[in-house]
C-alpha cells in the first residue's frame, strides 16, 4: 500500500499529465531534493522558489490570474502565518469576480504535531484557515483520501488548500490507489527517488487511475449506535483505534467520522449521527482557543440542543505558545491515544 506522502506525489503527477497543472513550487521542491518529505520527487513541473512564503503565496495568485494551474508548498504551516493577507485576497477574489475570474491554486502545507518539530514545526492551521472565507480546506487521514481530495482540489476553481498531517504522512494506506503496483517494495523502487545521486534518477510512474474525492463530503470510518466522535487528521485513526478498543472492552460502539473536509464540512453527516446517538466529541489537535471543534460544538447546540443526552464536547490541543522537542512535552500538548480514548469512554458513560 501507498504511504500518504507517495499517494500526494502520484496525485500531483497525475494532475499534471493529465488535469493540467502547470506548476508545482516552493521551498526545495523541485530536483534534488523533491520536497522536504518528498511529496514532489521526479514531478516534471516541479521547481524550487526562493525561502519566501509570501512569494510563494503571491506567485501561485498570479499564475492562476494569468490561467495557469499551479500547486505550490509552504514547506511547514508554521510559516504560513506571515501570507494571512495574502490569503484572504486569494479568497475574495472569485466571489468579488462574480464567479468570472476563477483562482485555481492550490496551497499545499503539512500540518500538526507528530514529528518532534519543537515549536517552529508543530503549529496546526485548519483553525486559521476555516476564517480565510473563500477557501475550500481538507486534511486527509490515509493515502486513499489524500489522493483524492488533492485531484479535487486540483479541479476546483477556488484556491483550495491541502493540509498534510505530518505524523500520517509514512503511514500506509489500508486501501490501494487506483492503478498502484500490488507489491509496496515495487511502488517504492518506481518513485521513490534514490539516496545519494540522484541527477540520472528518473520516476517509472505506475498507470495510476482518476479517483475524485468530492470536497465537502465526510466518511463514517466506523459505526455505531451509543455516541459520536468526529475528526480529521492525525487523530482519526486514534478516534477509530480506541473506538475499537472501547467496544472490544466495554460493549459501546461510536459512530467516527473522518470531516475529511474543513470547509466546506459535511454537516449532513455529523447532524445525522447525532440524532441517532445523542452523544457527540469533536477532536482535533489545533489550540483549545478559537478552535474549529468549538464552532461545530456551537453549531451542535443551536440545532440539536433537544436532541443532545448529555452535553458536547471538544477535546483539542493545549493552548499554549509552543509544542516542545521532548516527546514527553510533545505527547502532553496534543491529544494522544490514551486522552482520546478516555474521553470518549466518559462521553458513553455520561447520564447527565
Amino acid at each position: 500500500m501507498a504511504t500518504l506522502v507517495q499517494a500526494v506525489r502520484m496525485a500531483l503527477h497525475y494532475g499534471e499529465t493529465y488535469l493540467g497543472v502547470t506548476d508545482i513550487f516552493g521551498e526545495d521542491v523541485g530536483p534534488p531534493l523533491g520536497g522536504v518529505f518528498t511529496a514532489t520527487q521526479g514531478l516534471r513541473n516541479a521547481w524550487n522558489s526562493p525561502l519566501d512564503e509570501r512569494g510563494i503565496v503571491g506567485t501561485a495568485m498570479g499564475i492562476a490570474y494569468a490561467g495557469g494551474k499551479p500547486v505550490a508548498e509552504v514547506q511547514f504551516c508554521d510559516y504560513a502565518f506571515n501570507t494571512i493577507d495574502l490569503l484572504k485576497v486569494a479568497g475574495n477574489q472569485y466571489w468579488s469576480g462574480a464567479g468570472n475570474f476563477p483562482l485555481p491554486m492550490v496551497l499545499m502545507m503539512p500540518s500538526g504535531s507528530g514529528i518532534h518539530g519543537s515549536i517552529y514545526h508543530s503549529h496546526s492551521f485548519e483553525s486559521w484557515a476555516s476564517r480565510l472565507a473563500g477557501w475550500k480546506i481538507v486534511m486527509p487521514s490515509n493515502a486513499l483520501d489524500a489522493y483524492g481530495l488533492m485531484l479535487s482540489a486540483i479541479e476546483d476553481p477556488n484556491p483550495v488548500m491541502v493540509l498534510l498531517p505530518k505524523a500520517l504522512l509514512r503511514m500506509r494506506g489500508d486501501d490501494r490507489i487506483p492503478g498502484e503496483p500490488a507489491e509496496d517494495s515495487q511502488l517504492k523502487e518506481m518513485i521513490d527517488a534514490p539516496l545519494g545521486d540522484r541527477r540520472a534518477w528518473e520516476p517509472r510512474w505506475p498507470d495510476i487511475k482518476p479517483y475524485f474525492v468530492p470536497l465537502g463530503v465526510a466518511k463514517l470510518v466506523r459505526e455505531g449506535t451509543d455516541a459520536t466522535v468526529v475528526s480529521y487528521g492525525r487523530p482519526l485513526p486514534l478516534c477509530a483505534q480506541a473506538a475499537d478498543e472501547l467496544r472490544e472492552e466495554t460493549g459501546v460502539s461510536f459512530d467516527v467520522i473522518d470531516l475529511r473536509s474543513i470547509f466546506p464540512y459535511d454537516w449532513k453527516a455529523i447532524s445525522s449521527s447525532i440524532t441517532k446517538t445523542g452523544r457527540v466529541l469533536f477532536v482535533n489537535e489545533d489550540t483549545e482557543v478559537t478552535n474549529f471543534g468549538e464552532h461545530l460544538l456551537r453549531r451542535t447546540i443551536d440545532e440539536h440542543f433537544y436532541d443532545l443526552l448529555v452535553r458536547p464536547r471538544v477535546l483539542s490541543g493545549k493552548h499554549i505558545p509552543g509544542i516542545g522537542l521532548n516527546p514527553m512535552y510533545e505527547n502532553n500538548s496534543v491529544p494522544q491515544l490514551p486522552n482520546i480514548k478516555e474521553a470518549m469512554r466518559i462521553l458513553a458513560a455520561d447520564e447527565a
